[in-house]
């Protein structure tokens, strides 16, 4: 299976800009493999327990019809088969590029907004917003397009090297109640701050550092915009996630979650 050797050019991108595009990272025999497998997720063909399959913008207990984006929680999980497939083990030598090879699997995660979905927004957020204080914070987040992703269904945006920020930006709840809602928002000026864009195409991804401020507006369009993230980071860090009962689970514990939310409004 061939890797993605990765130009000097896109090793100077992630780390200066705290994200690079990766075009054809997956062909599009690859693509359609996964991409069967990934709807019969959406069709709950597959079955995910709880809160790691749900809508990311509104109430958990919506119809499903409703759902402006559809999140699936930690597949792999759920469908032991798809441990090691194709973009697992590209991904993970790539990553192995970017931050070093002393490094494992920490989440995967599916979202995916229907047509014609406009309140389909990923708000502004760093990754880290989410996630507790690890010693090492290398990370590379890979977003996978199975579909074209324009800005009529939802381009996926990057406040360029804002992972070099000296602190993480303040996170809030979206509604205030991580128990009715999992999003957090990011405090993000569009006049001051340099936004970059992402158009993929089938195959193609992004991947970003935890402290990257990136985000999606919703779909307008009348097809799908579906992305299959990967997020590898130290072994080390993925093992003190562990220990703290942190697993990236919306079914986690909520009082670990309180805390991991509080923690994201401190200094860092």
């Amino acid at each position: 299976m061939p890797n993605y050797p990765l130009t000097a050019t896109q090793i100077a991108s992630f780390h200066a800009d705290g994200w690079v595009h990766l075009p054809n990272f997956l062909t599009k025999e690859e693509v359609a493999e996964l991409t069967s497998t990934y709807m019969r997720f959406l069709r709950r063909e597959l079955p995910v327990q709880g809160r790691d399959y749900c809508d990311m913008t509104g109430d958990y207990g919506k119809p499903i019809e409703d759902f402006a984006i559809l999140n699936v929680l930690l597949p792999r999980r759920y469908h032991p088969a798809w441990q090691g497939n194709v973009y697992e083990q590209r991904a993970r030598a790539t990553a192995a590029q970017l931050i070093g090879d002393d490094i494992a699997l920490d989440y995967d995660q599916l979202i995916a907004k229907p047509p014609h979905k406009p309140l389909g927004v990923f708000h502004w957020h760093q990754d880290l917003g989410y996630w507790p204080r690890t010693k090492d914070t290398r990370t590379a987040s890979f977003w996978l397009a199975l579909d074209h992703v324009a800005p009529d269904n939802g381009v996926v945006r990057f406040v360029r090297a804002s992972h070099r920020e000296p602190l993480l930006r303040p996170h809030v709840p979206l509604y205030g109640d991580r128990n009715q809602n999992h999003t957090m928002v990011a405090v993000v000026d569009e006049q001051r701050d340099c936004v970059q864009y992402a158009e993929l195409q089938p195959g193609d991804l992004t991947v970003h550092h935890e402290r990257t401020v990136h985000g999606s507006s919703g779909n307008h369009s009348d097809r799908w915009r579906r992305g299959y993230v990967l997020a590898y980071r130290s072994a080390a860090t993925v093992a003190e996630e562990r220990s703290m009962g942190f697993t990236h689970s919306h079914n986690d514990d909520p009082k670990v979650l309180a805390r991991i939310a509080e923690s994201a409004r401190l200094p860092r």
